[in-house]
């Protein structure tokens, strides 16, 4: 099985997290084990998931998260699983009203551990970041938890590259392993799309990647299959409405219906092959409302690629 180390840690990851925002909506109870046993069967071990997920969706608080939960037990535990979820975001009216306070994240993190009916989370992340607060504070709140044994690890998403570099000067001088990965937007089209509609979201650029070259944080993708841009658009979908809807993505999907056929491989696996031609490794994360769809972006990990058909 492929898998990633992240340094100085015990963490070994598939290089193809299952991001949940589907769980409880397009599959829950019965469906939602098969579809979970069915990405354990084929070589996956990262289960991503956010306190926020679904409640979008009337009716329910923290959905994703009991669906996980709900099969944990099913399974009878999760020591082969990497579990990941995510506090602090904003409430869905209120997104630029900031919930990182340490009284916030300890909500957040309880309600987390009760929905997944586990004592320890694997990777515990900040869903956003907040700029009025120092990183200082911040920082020691997720190391309070880390001492607390309430989660083995902690990691930011959407956070700035100015942002982590402070915090991990910060953890450097307080003798911490600080942040282990980093959720962003990125894909083989986010360099060419419009400004993404929630501008709480941090896109990965050069920069970015960079640091993550030369640091220890794992860069783990979100958005890896482009919302489905190129699927819909090979489909003959409006998609004209999608911020991936530039002249260069067109000109890209053309490039990516060639190598389809280059490699015998869906679109999908070509979409998801870009991070496996990398210059470092990625955990690309990954959500499936179909057990088909779940089985095509998961068999990119028995597919080659070449590198400069990608650049």
């Amino acid at each position: 099985m492929q898998r990633i180390q992240i340094k100085d840690t015990e963490l070994s990851l598939c290089p193809i997290g299952f991001g949940t925002a589907n769980a409880g909506v397009a599959w829950d109870h019965e469906d939602a084990f098969k579809m979970l046993d069915l990405y354990v069967s084929l070589g996956g071990n990262v289960i991503d998931t956010a306190r926020i997920y679904n409640d979008w969706v009337e009716g329910e608080i923290g959905r994703s998260e009991r669906v996980i939960g709900d099969w944990i037990q099913y399974r009878g535990g999760h020591d082969d699983l990497v579990i990941i979820t995510k506090g602090g975001h904003p409430a869905l009216n209120t997104m630029h009203e900031s919930r990182l306070s340490k009284e916030n994240m300890r909500i957040d993190l309880e309600k987390s551990l009760k929905a997944l009916r586990i004592d320890c989370i694997d990777i515990y992340f900040y869903h956003r970041d907040d700029l009025n607060r120092p990183v200082s504070e911040l920082i020691e709140t997720m190391e309070d938890f880390v001492r607390e044994g309430k989660i083995k690890y902690y990691g930011c998403s959407n956070w700035t590259t100015a942002r982590m570099k402070e915090a991990m000067a910060y953890c450097k001088e307080k003798g911490y392993r600080g942040f282990v990965a980093n959720q962003a937007l990125y894909n083989i089209a986010s360099s060419q799309m419009k400004p993404y509609p929630d501008e709480t979201m941090v896109t990965m650029d050069e920069e970015m990647l960079k640091f993550h070259q030369e640091s220890n944080i794992l860069a783990m993708p979100y958005f890896s299959l482009c919302s489905g841009f190129f699927t819909k658009l090979a489909a003959g979908v409006d998609v004209t409405t999608s911020p991936y809807y530039t002249e260069e993505n067109i000109k890209l999907a053309e490039h990516l219906q060639v190598l389809t056929s280059k490699y015998k491989a869906s679109l999908t696996q070509i979409i998801m092959g870009f991070f496996f031609v990398q210059d470092m490794p990625m955990c690309a994360l990954a959500g499936a409302s179909r057990e088909d769809q779940l089985i095509d972006f998961m068999e990119t990990l028995n597919k080659q690629f070449n590198s400069k058909d990608f650049q």
